[in-house]
C-alpha cells in the first residue's frame, strides 16, 4: 500500500533534544535505546522523556521498518487485558529482528495522552458501560491527545527520513508525513487480542477508522 504525502510543515528540530544512550540485551536480541528529552520553554524536561528502540544497523539510504508506539502500562507492565497495545509492541519488535533493523518508538502518551491517573477514571466509566471515546469525553477529554511531531524529530536526529510504517492508525501517517517523513508503505500492525478487548478494537475500527481488516468480533 502506497501513502501519498501531504504537504508537510517546518519541522522544528528544537522540540527534542537527544539525552542518554546504551545497548541492553534483550530476548529477541540487543537493542540500542536512545532518550530524548522534550524541550519545555528552550530547556530539555527530564519528566517529559521519549525513547528510540534501534534494532540492528539502520539503512538510512533505504526505507526503515518503524512504529510508533504510545506508552500502556496497564498491559505492558500490569497485564491489563483491555487494550492489543502490549502485543503489538512484541509483534514489532519481533518483526524488526527478523528483518534486522527497525526503530520502535516509544512516546511517554498513555492513554492517548491523558495521563495514567485519567486513564484508570475512564477505565472505571468504561465498567458502567461506556466506550473508550465517551469516558475520554465524559473526562473533558478530546478522543485522543497525542502528538506525532515528536516521533518525526526523533526519526530526523537518527536520521531516518523514509519509512515503512507499521501500524493501523491513519493520524501517524499523517502525522510523520505531515512533518516531512516520508511513509513509503504501511505495513499492518495486527495481532491476536484477548476477548476483554473486543469492544475497544471495534471502536477503534467503527469510531477512529483504525484499519482493522482482520478484526472479526467475537
Amino acid at each position: 500500500m502506497i501513502v501519498p504525502a501531504h504537504a508537510p510543515n517546518v519541522l522544528d528540530a528544537r522540540l527534542t533534544q537527544r539525552y542518554s544512550e546504551a545497548t541492553i540485551p534483550t530476548e529477541p536480541g540487543p537493542v540500542k535505546l536512545v532518550v530524548y528529552r522534550e524541550r519545555v520553554r528552550g530547556k530539555p524536561d527530564p519528566q517529559r522523556e521519549h525513547v528510540a528502540m534501534v534494532i540492528g544497523d539502520l539503512d538510512l539510504d533505504g526505507e526503515v521498518l518503524v512504529r510508533i508506539h504510545s506508552e500502556c502500562i496497564t498491559s505492558e507492565v500490569f497485564g491489563s487485558q483491555k487494550c492489543d497495545c502490549r502485543q503489538q509492541l512484541d509483534a514489532a519488535v519481533s518483526a524488526m529482528h527478523r528483518v534486522g533493523q527497525g526503530v520502535v518508538l516509544y512516546l511517554r502518551q498513555e492513554g492517548r495522552g491523558i495521563g495514567l491517573g485519567n486513564k484508570i477514571r475512564a477505565y472505571a466509566l468504561q465498567e458502567r458501560g461506556a466506550d473508550t471515546i465517551q469516558a475520554n469525553h465524559a473526562l473533558g477529554f478530546d478522543t485522543d491527545l497525542r502528538r506525532y511531531d515528536i516521533a518525526a524529530c526523533m526519526l530526523k536526529d537518527l536520521g531516518v527520513s523514509r519509512v515503512q510504517l507499521m501500524t493501523n492508525n491513519p493520524d501517524k501517517i499523517a502525522g510523520l508525513e505531515d512533518q516531512g517523513i516520508q511513509v513509503m508503505r504501511r505495513v499492518p500492525c495486527e495481532v491476536d487480542a484477548h476477548a476483554h478487548a473486543q469492544g475497544y478494537l471495534r471502536t477503534k475500527r467503527e469510531q477512529l477508522g483504525h484499519l482493522l481488516e482482520s478484526f472479526d468480533p467475537k
